[in-house]
């Protein structure tokens, strides 16, 4: 039997990040100087900063989940939880730059130092954490610091959670077996053998002094027994966890909130329903606009010229969509086909050589510079620079019942760009597949997925074959 070490995993992590954020902060000042950018400013100023980045940095860090236990947190999330705590801490830096600019030393602080500091700090920390995770895997693959776990109920949800032990041996599970009173004593689930019944649990608990965890995977329909199982588990003093069996029923990964002791699950998990994150969000979404709006001025002063003198009708058009929570909103367009009736125009999407759709409206719409209007939209707070693309109120009211769990999506703003829009789903396209990435990037989004899907707009979200 083993200890729950995660605390002192914790301590360790917390102790292995102060000294990769200290070391890579020196190794920046030491290219500065070799390069001499750091004159204006004594030494002793740049590390009385270290002093205040080092607290910093550790809080965001566990903002992001990075001091959860190595066991539920996977490679992809740790890694999107450094890339998110050191951009943050970068843009936290660049505004500190900004607005302190009069001080004469926070103006002639090196820039280039922050810049090496925000790359060797991700790079440290991935070395530290990927080289703990190494060390872990490898100890319990060998049997070492293993986790000896009973399973109480077969369910789908022993059947999960047993694939998933399977799939990643370095978590050190080792599943002693099943007690059940459906399945037979010796039928087995990828050799995790049925080993009795739930009335066999008080006597199984006594015998074996071993055991770390219990497991509650019961079957849905056997959910009378819980309260029994648990007052067993919790006089024998081990480890009790409750796995659900309910991913038959809800297809998504819930949130549970705590309601002054009363533990609620959310259905969906939706990120940006934190305040914190909400609020982050809205802050780059208000200078990315004025920013679009500013950058793309040229382009966009053309194509209102164009649009004026080769299609008669005016420059811009504003159809209503649905955006966030149901609200109805004028989305912005430029002018991409021939003035038409409301009415006409309300029946159907475009479609590939649609003849509504002017010279300068395919170029401008196989472009994505029709849409670039909507940066005043963003600005205004109806839409987002990310997110899922607003739909017509009679294609709402449509999909609602035919699409399973559309309606989801008007849970956060619409945006400008999206999941769906870089991996192809846009324009006269499979509206399921669209959704399902919809939903996908609802329930995981981070700022970095943000950064990401606006990266893959510019390469390729923004001339694409289904636009026109």
């Amino acid at each position: 039997m083993i200890k729950d070490n995660q605390k002192e995993l914790n301590r360790l992590h917390l102790v292995l990040d102060t000294l990769m954020i200290a070391i890579a902060y020196s190794l920046a000042y030491i290219i500065i100087v070799s390069r001499k950018d750091a004159i204006a400013l004594p030494a002793e100023f740049y590390f009385s900063v270290l002093l205040i980045i080092l607290p910093v940095s550790l809080i965001l860090n566990s903002i992001n989940g990075l001091y959860a236990p190595k066991r539920s947190m996977g490679y992809r999330k740790e890694f999107i939880g450094i890339v998110s705590s050191n951009l943050l801490l970068l843009f936290i830096m660049a505004l500190v730059l900004f607005l302190g600019s009069k001080n004469p030393y926070i103006y002639n602080f090196s820039r280039s130092l922050i810049i090496y500091f925000f790359i060797f700090t991700i790079v440290l920390e991935l070395v530290e954490r990927y080289g703990i995770r190494f060390i872990l895997k490898n100890l319990r693959s060998s049997g070492y610091n293993l986790k000896h776990m009973l399973l109480v109920g077969y369910s789908h949800a022993a059947e999960g959670f047993i694939d998933r032990v399977i799939l990643n041996p370095g978590w050190g599970y080792d599943i002693l077996g099943i007690l059940d009173d459906r399945k037979e004593v010796g039928a087995n689930y990828r050799d995790v053998p049925v080993i009795g019944t739930i009335k066999d649990l008080p006597a199984y608990l006594e015998e074996n002094k071993d055991l770390d965890e219990i497991a509650i995977t019961l079957d849905l329909r056997d959910y009378d027994y819980l309260s029994d199982i648990v007052n067993d588990c919790e006089k024998s003093g081990v480890h009790t966890k409750f796995i659900p069996d309910y991913n038959n029923i809800i297809p998504t990964v819930p949130q549970i909130e705590d309601v002054q002791g009363l533990p609620v699950i959310n259905i969906r998990k939706l990120p940006l329903n934190d305040l914190s994150k909400a609020a982050l969000k809205r802050l780059v979404d208000i200078f990315g606009s004025l920013f679009g709006l500013i950058i793309f001025s040229p382009v966009m002063l053309l194509t209102m010229f164009a649009i004026r003198i080769t299609s008669p009708g005016p420059v811009f058009f504003a159809q209503e969509r649905v955006g966030r929570h149901g609200r109805v909103f004028r989305m912005y367009k430029f002018r991409s086909m021939e003035v038409q009736d409301e009415d006409d125009e309300k029946k159907e999407w475009t479609t590939r050589n649609d003849p509504r759709v002017t010279r300068v409206g395919r170029i401008i719409r196989s472009t994505s510079i029709d849409e670039m209007p909507q940066f005043w939209n963003i600005f205004k707070g109806d839409m987002s620079l990310v997110g899922p693309r607003p739909e017509r109120p009679l294609f709402v009211e449509k999909f609602r019942d035919e699409i399973p769990h559309y309606m989801i999506k008007h849970q956060v703003r619409p945006g400008l760009t999206g999941w769906a829009q870089v991996n192809g789903y846009r324009g006269d396209t499979s509206i399921e597949k669209r959704i399902e990435h919809d939903l996908y990037y609802i329930e995981n989004w981070t700022f970095t997925f943000d950064i990401k899907i606006l990266c893959l707009t510019v390469f390729k979200g923004f001339v694409n074959k289904n636009a026109y």
